[in-house]
C-alpha cells in the first residue's frame, strides 16, 4: 500500500523538534547562568554572551516600539505553516530538501517561542575576530535556519536525479 504524503513527512518533523528542543534548552541554560550582556570566553574567537534581540536578524527593527514582536511572530508562524505543508508534500527520496526545510522549520519555531513568551529572542553565540569585529550574536535556531537556507540554495542548483 503506498504511503500517504503526510506519513512520509512525519519522519522529518523529528529533526525540527530536535532543533526546537536544543535551541530552547541552550537558551534556558544561558539565561539561568549569565546576566544580560555577560560574556564567558570559550575560545579566542568565540564567547557565550547573553543578549536579547527584540528585532529580526542583526537586530533589524529592534527599536521599532513593540509592534515588531507580533509582526515577526505572525510571519514566522505563517512561514512555518508553509514549510510544514511543503515538507508534507515531498517525495521520500527528497531527503536533502526535506532536511533543509526541517532545519528552517525548527529554527523558526524556536525563535517564535522566544518572541511569544519573552518579547525577544535570546541570542548567545558571539563569534569575533581580533576582539574588535563581532558577527551579530545568534543562537541554535538561527544556526539551523542558516544551514537549512544554504542547503535550499544548494538544492536549487543541483541537477535533478533522473
Amino acid at each position: 500500500m503506498p504511503e500517504k504524503s503526510s506519513e512520509k513527512a512525519l519522519v522529518w518533523f523529528w529533526l525540527s523538534l530536535l532543533v526546537v528542543i536544543l535551541d530552547q534548552v541552550t537558551k534556558v541554560w544561558i539565561s539561568a547562568n549569565l546576566a544580560l550582556y555577560q560574556s564567558i570566553v570559550v575560545l579566542p574567537f568565540f564567547n557565550l554572551t547573553l543578549l536579547h534581540n527584540e528585532g529580526a536578524a542583526w537586530s533589524i527593527l529592534a527599536t521599532a516600539g513593540g509592534w515588531q514582536r507580533w509582526f515577526l511572530s505572525g510571519l514566522a508562524i505563517v512561514i512555518s505553516g508553509v514549510l510544514m505543508i511543503w515538507l508534507s508534500r515531498l517525495k521520500r527520496q527528497q531527503r536533502w530538501l526535506a532536511c533543509a526545510l526541517a532545519l528552517i522549520l525548527g529554527g523558526a519555531l524556536g525563535n517564535v517561542i522566544d518572541r511569544v513568551i519573552y518579547g525577544y529572542v535570546v541570542d548567545f553565540i558571539d563569534v569575533y575576530y581580533n576582539h574588535e569585529w563581532h558577527w551579530p550574536a545568534f543562537n541554535i535556531a538561527d544556526s539551523a535556519i542558516s544551514v537549512g537556507a544554504v542547503m535550499l540554495l544548494i538544492d536549487a542548483f543541483r541537477k535533478p536525479a533522473d
